[in-house]
């Protein structure tokens, strides 16, 4: 954290024509140096308001639509390939394809859950994932996981950054990707992503350590949900 060095905080037009957020006049920019430049001026109202509520000290972790944006620049933005190639590495593992043998309730809470999503992914994407019980390693096909890739690669750097942040706070690319593609909200990628724990916690009662946890993936996704809508206003 660094002490507040601003008085006010405004959406500016840069000189690309793209929409930037100044402090005291002055066009910021981003970790990496490079300019925040920004796609719809609905997510420059969202960082601005993130540096106005800045009080006595900057806290970073305070600014979710700034961290993700900046990503986006630093992050995607020169290193695109390896970033894809990252995110699309969780279809060889993901969440869903790994299920339970017993209680029957579970299994069927998981079928329920899940298997829809892999539906909807092998139907849009063409990328069908083998399921398996229990955790060990299952094997995807390279066609699946090359598939996966396309779909990716085919967003642009924000959307490339939001979804980054899913798969990892969900650990399931296809939630991730299906939160992308408004398949399904925040709060059903939250309840899919967190079924076991959940399962869990009714089962064994509540622990403050994963409760926790939960609550911190859970902003996560709910940050990068607002981040998409931002950029679809």
């Amino acid at each position: 954290m660094t002490k507040r060095f601003h008085a006010d905080s405004a959406v500016v037009v840069l000189e690309d024509g793209a929409a930037g957020v100044a402090l005291d006049g002055r066009p910021i920019r981003t970790p990496g140096g490079a300019a925040m430049s920004l796609p719809v001026s609905a997510l420059a109202e969202a960082i601005a308001a993130e540096w106005a509520a800045q009080e006595g000290t900057v806290r970073p972790y305070s600014m979710p639509m700034m961290r993700l944006a900046a990503t986006a620049i630093d992050r995607v933005g020169r290193e695109r390939d390896a970033v894809v190639a990252e995110i699309a590495a969780y279809g060889g593992n993901d969440l869903l394809c790994y299920r339970a043998g017993a209680p029957e309730a579970l299994v069927r809470k998981q079928a329920e859950t899940w298997q829809p999503l892999l539906d909807w992914c092998a139907r849009t994407h063409g990328a069908r994932l083998a399921v398996t019980e229990g955790v060990t390693h299952i094997g995807q096909s390279p066609e699946a996981l090359a598939a996966l890739t396309v779909a990716i690669d085919a967003m642009d750097d924000f959307r490339i950054s939001a979804i980054s942040q899913l798969t990892a706070a969900c650990g399931s690319l296809v939630i991730a990707m299906a939160v992308c593609a408004r398949r399904i909200g925040a709060e059903d990628a939250i309840a899919a992503s967190q079924l076991d724990e959940a399962w869990q916690a009714e089962k064994w009662g509540q622990d403050s350590e994963a409760d926790a946890r939960r609550e911190n993936l859970a902003r996560e996704i709910t940050d990068a949900v607002r981040f998409l809508d931002l950029l679809d206003s």
